[in-house]
């Protein structure tokens, strides 16, 4: 274990004297907040969360005294009491999200719960079982072992890249810390198959997250610090060098920015958590935040995290990067992603080959930094305003120019990536695709020439968008822009009006396609579109010499799966 600096001290001294306590719950307390789903509540102003309430209570035991070990052991003592019991139900193992929504009340209840409430029962049980009483270490033994059993139910695959890290740790050091092999056993395999599966690729599945990298990195840190067996250990070394390399090379001086794309975001600029994180992992090389501006999660205190001296440079010295990497590939489907991404000194654009438009998606983001600070481009597709799953994102990329497309399928999730999934129409005011562009770096301001060829101007940078074609079966779409509040929306409007019902299987055709293009001037793009049998195939010239940039989609609606195969 690393010792714990001075500044880790007072950081985690100040978390612990910023939350609000319930004497009377014997929970955590905090503004309600919630993502759309999984729990039904609403429209309350506090909430009593069991997995913030455990992080609380292992803080407590990191940072205090007597007084504070007395309130830890009850906050445990009562989220223990939280979980489920009951064998006969399938969310055995698991806690709900809130004290105030019970288990079964969820839609669905969330099986992570028992991933991330074990994962904080054992730190509390190895980090300061000496201080426990003895009847609250027998109530953890047998949470922890009811955590284990749905965990290893559940059996998630080594594509869920937070989860099946957090799980391994769950099930290997719950096994090597109460002497039970079959955990230990199930945990070693897990973390093998993770390792075995992501280095064959090069990358995590869930590719580029900034949330799930840093859960990864604690993840695979802490797994370092306290599994017993040197074998787990040599794999989590190996895997967090890959991660530091992933977040280096993506990172953006200049902008201060973790580049996409990303798998799963729920941030569009950086948080000032993530950037915290860095911040301390990089150990005093970099002071982006004052001491005052930290935001500080007590998971970090004694757990090794840091940066390899070897990527700490691209961090800190700005430079012309390009890359791309398959991240996902099902043979059997046909399906494969690659994330491709361009930096220079004051731009930043990623893109992703295929994927679905998920709320938590970036799959075509850049960051700009002009005088007035940073701004970024996010390209989403809206449903009645909410981002809609059930779009498909086609792309290729080469440095600044990304030729893009939106198909629509027929089963994806509307509102989630599975949990709401359409089945073939969807009930709408309005459909449209949206390059949102916000920030700080300044006023954007759009101009369209005779080409009809939309230039918005955003500091010193101009995205450049040539539309090529966007239909909803026989209505053309039309492009448009507006202002809400600081951002700009750029967007192409499949339909807007009375609430109406879209069929998307008897539609031959429907979607959009574009070409953008990052620069410091205008850019015009000439490009070659055929249609043929309900598909499209789009060409223009490379941004630079090579070969000419090729696009294939299927335009008529159909299985999500197939949207995503090649063509």
């Amino acid at each position: 274990m690393r010792t714990h600096s001075d500044l880790e001290r007072r950081l985690l001294q100040r978390w612990l004297q910023e939350q609000e306590y319930n004497e009377e719950l014997r929970l955590l307390r905090v503004p309600f907040s919630s993502p759309g789903y999984h729990t039904t509540l609403k429209d309350i102003p506090f909430a009593h969360p069991t997995r913030e309430s455990l992080g609380y209570a292992v803080a407590l035991l990191d940072g205090g005294g007597e007084a504070e070990l007395e309130r830890a052991c009850a906050i445990l003592d009562r989220v223990i009491a939280l979980q489920e019991t009951d064998r006969s139900l399938p969310t055995y193992g698991l806690w709900s999200w809130f004290y105030e929504e019970p288990l079964g009340d969820m839609r669905p209840p969330d099986w992570n719960w028992a991933d991330f409430c074990g994962k904080r029962l054992l730190l509390a049980v190895r980090k300061h079982e000496y201080r426990l009483p003895d009847a609250l270490k027998e109530r953890l033994r047998q949470a922890v072992f009811r955590a284990c059993e749905a965990i290893i139910a559940r059996n998630v695959g080594p594509g869920y890249t937070n989860i099946a890290i957090m799980g391994a740790f769950v099930t290997l050091i719950a096994g090597e810390t109460y002497g039970q092999e079959a955990f230990a056993a199930y945990g070693r395999q897990r973390l093998q198959t993770f390792y075995e599966y992501t280095m064959r690729r090069g990358a995590f599945e869930e590719y580029n997250s900034p949330t799930y990298t840093m859960v990864a990195l604690v993840e695979l840190s802490d797994l370092y610090a306290w599994a017993q067996s040197p074998e787990m250990r040599t794999l989590a070394a190996k895997l967090l060098q890959l991660a530091w390399g992933s977040v280096a090379k993506h990172f953006h001086p200049a902008t201060r920015q973790w580049g996409g794309p990303h798998a799963r975001s729920y941030d569009t600029t950086l948080s000032p958590a993530v950037l915290s994180f860095l911040q301390i992992a990089l150990q005093g090389r970099v002071t982006w935040l004052t001491e005052e501006e930290l935001a500080y999660d007590p998971q970090w205190y004694g757990s090794p995290i840091g940066c390899p001296d070897e990527v700490v440079p691209w961090f800190t010295e700005p430079s012309v990067r390009t890359g791309a990497q398959v991240f996902y590939r099902n043979e059997a489907k046909g399906i494969e992603k690659i994330a491709s991404f361009h930096q220079t000194e004051t731009l930043s654009i990623g893109s992703v080959s295929r994927e679905n438009m998920w709320n938590q998606r970036r799959n075509l983001l850049a960051y700009l930094s002009g005088e007035h600070g940073t701004s970024y481009v996010w390209l989403r597709c809206l449903h009645d305003g909410y981002d809609y799953a059930a779009a498909i994102f086609h792309s290729v990329q080469q440095e600044n120019r990304v030729l893009f497309g939106i198909a629509f399928s027929t089963n994806g999730g509307d509102t989630h990536n599975s949990l709401d999934r359409i089945r073939g129409s969807i009930e709408a005011k309005d459909l449209r695709l949206r390059f949102e562009i916000g920030g700080d770096g300044g006023e954007a301001k759009v101009e369209q020439d005779l080409q009809r060829e939309l230039h918005v101007t955003v500091g010193r940078h101009v995205l450049n968008i040539r539309p090529v074609f966007a239909s909803l079966g026989e209505a053309a779409a039309r492009w448009e822009w507006s202002r809400e509040g600081d951002r700009l929306c750029v967007d192409c409007v499949f339909y807007s009006g009375e609430n109406r019902t879209i069929d998307f299987e008897s539609l031959c055709q429907a979607g959009a396609m574009a070409v953008c293009t990052f620069a410091e001037e205008r850019v015009s793009c000439s490009f070659k579109l055929t249609l043929k049998e309900q598909a499209a195939y789009l060409e223009c010239p490379a941004p630079s010499e090579g070969e000419p940039l090729r696009l294939n989609m299927r335009l008529k609606p159909d299985l999500m799966d197939t949207l995503l195969s090649a063509l």
